[in-house]
């Protein structure tokens, strides 16, 4: 039987790595140690528990079964601990010069920033916040890493290892300038199958369920115009008679300042939840915990 005494923690840090990165560089990168320092490990790792722990398979390191039963037990006490450790830390806002980084989309940008930057040259002015677009499994790794301090919006691939807690939920609106010919008192499937369309292809996000749905409905409307992001959307239909379909904050955040008007889309499209996500490890960060709470606080509907 296995003692603690018996072990190096750092080789159940290594383990940990290696079952998420299944590649030595890549964890000799994230500890910034040499690729053989972590082949040395492993050799130590399959002698501690008299298992191979990971095969070497054409796309990787494939990890055995003796692995997948280590992982999570192995992964929770890593965590357990890094939290203990930390719960000394001092944050105080008021008077720190951190800097967070947030992942969101450009429609974040808009729906967020202006109101949170107002408070926090009130209660926090040294604090600095810096956005970023992460996708997919680099967002993952980047707040796995501490790389990202929170992201905020429609993110189902971040699930284990996460925890995330829900601001508000949006509906779907189609979006056009006052005065457009097809601004009547209702905006029905015809109106939107006569209309010209701008869509945006916001790759990575939530968005994407809304091309999925049209699909799924057998709708092929005109599209004159694709763009890769939302914050260009209000000046493209402010002079012309371009639709686009966007979610109602989006409208909220910039329809009386471009003189544009929403209607209620035709099709039964499914609503989305907009999550505050942060990662096990700054669970208890105080100054992970400070911001996330004053934009729950802020936001929370």
């Amino acid at each position: 039987m296995l003692k603690l005494s018996d072990i190096d923690l750092n080789l159940l840090v290594v383990f940990d790595l290696l079952y998420q990165e299944r590649n030595t560089r890549r964890v000799a990168e994230r500890l910034s140690i040499t690729q053989p320092a972590v082949s040395h490990a492993l050799k130590r790792l399959r002698t501690l528990f008299g298992d191979e722990l990971f095969e070497r398979t054409s796309t990787g390191l494939a990890p055995t079964p003796g692995a997948d039963r280590l992982y999570g037990p192995v992964s929770e006490a890593l965590v357990q601990l890094q939290e203990t450790i930390n719960l000394s830390d001092d944050f105080e806002p008021a008077i720190s010069q951190r800097t967070f980084q947030l992942s969101m989309t450009d429609i974040g940008e808009i729906v967020f920033l202006p109101r949170l930057m107002q408070k926090l040259a009130v209660v926090a002015p040294g604090i600095r916040l810096s956005t970023v677009r992460s996708h997919n499994d680099d967002l993952k790794r980047d707040m796995e890493e501490g790389r990202v301090d929170l992201a905020i919006g429609l993110i189902p691939q971040l699930g284990a290892g996460f925890y995330q807690q829900r601001l508000f939920i949006q509906r779907y609106v189609c979006l056009m300038r006052q005065g457009h010919p097809l601004a009547r008192d209702s905006f029905d499937l015809d109106a939107f199958n006569a209309a010209q369309h701008a869509v945006v292809i916001a790759r990575s996000t939530g968005h994407g369920q809304v091309e999925d749905g049209l699909a799924k409905a057998g709708i092929t409307r005109p599209v004159c115009l694709e763009v890769p992001h939302f914050a260009a959307v209000p000046y493209l239909i402010r002079d012309t008679d371009m639709v686009v379909t966007v979610t109602s904050k989006l409208f909220e955040a910039t329809g009386e300042i471009f003189g544009l008007c929403a209607f209620d889309h035709p099709l039964d499209l499914p609503e989305i939840t907009i999550n505050l996500f942060w990662h096990r490890r700054f669970h208890q960060d105080a100054g992970n915990r400070w911001l996330r709470g004053l934009i729950f606080d802020m936001f929370a509907e």
